[in-house]
């Protein structure tokens, strides 16, 4: 098992910036990638961006890149996800999530990593809400 947990969401203004963290524990060995979701009230849960857990493939959702930006931290096991320009319409919950290797899921990661459903272990989520 994987456990994830999510930190650094809150209020902030638009424009401004912020940092959330994931940290992964457990059986980490066996992750293949991990990814960020967002899930806004009333609205399905959608694919914000994916990073590798070994190397620097990366995904982003096209609207995202360039104002979001994923990294990873393999020291500390711990993925970031720096959100800058904040506007209104990011409010929403903020989840990762972890592939897990040598599975049908992570032979298939390239083609369908924006897919919740490819992601087994799931955080409980972090509040991000970006006033006007």
């Amino acid at each position: 098992q994987v456990q994830l947990v999510e930190s650094g969401g809150g209020l902030v203004q638009a424009g401004d910036s912020l940092r959330l963290s994931c940290a992964a524990s457990g059986r980490t060995f066996s992750v293949y990638a991990v990814g960020w979701f967002r899930q806004a009230p009333g609205k399905e849960r959608a694919f914000v961006t994916s990073i590798s857990w070994v190397g620097d493939s990366t995904y982003y959702e096209d609207s995202l890149e360039g104002r979001f930006t994923i990294s990873r931290d393999s020291a500390k096991n711990t993925v970031y996800l720096q959100m800058n320009s904040l506007r209104p319409e990011d409010t929403a919950v903020y989840f990762c999530a972890a592939v897990r290797g040598g599975t049908y899921y992570s032979r298939t990661f390239d083609y369908n990593y924006y897919t919740p459903t490819q992601y087994e272990y799931w955080g409980q989520g972090t509040q991000v809400t970006v006033s006007s």
